[in-house]
C-alpha cells in the first residue's frame, strides 16, 4: 500500500439510537473514527433516471489502512462524511484478506 497516497481526511459516523425524556427512540448520528484515506472518485457523471427527470450519481472509493477501528466497519449503520459531503457506505471490500487495507465504496447522499 502506497502510504503516500492517504492524503485526504475522513470521518467515519456511527448511527446510534437516542432516547429522549418522553420515552421516545431517534437516530443519530456520533463519530466514530478519522483517518487517513485515498479518495478516488468512480462512477463519476453516471445518471440515472428517477420520477421522469435526470438524477447525477457522485460515487466515491475510498482506502484506508486496515486496524481493528476500519475493521469494525460495515454498511450498516455507518457513513463517510468528506470535505462537509455525506457519503453512504454501499460496499466494504477487503482487499482479498490480506490485512494491509480496506476499500469503502460510498455514494454521495443529498443534505434534506
Amino acid at each position: 500500500m502506497n502510504v503516500a497516497g492517504l492524503n485526504v481526511r475522513i470521518t467515519f459516523q456511527k448511527s446510534i439510537t437516542c432516547v429522549d425524556s418522553a420515552l421516545n427512540h431517534t437516530s443519530e448520528w456520533e463519530d466514530y473514527f478519522t483517518c487517513w484515506a485515498t479518495a478516488v472518485a468512480s462512477g463519476q457523471g453516471d445518471k440515472s433516471e428517477e420520477a421522469a427527470h435526470t438524477v447525477e450519481e457522485n460515487r466515491m472509493d475510498f482506502t484506508v489502512r486496515y486496524c481493528s477501528d476500519t475493521a469494525a466497519i460495515t454498511a450498516k449503520g455507518y457513513r463517510i462524511i468528506f470535505m462537509d459531503r455525506i457519503y453512504d457506505i454501499d460496499s466494504v471490500d477487503d482487499m482479498a484478506f490480506k490485512r494491509h487495507s480496506l476499500k469503502f465504496h460510498a455514494t454521495r447522499k443529498e443534505r434534506s
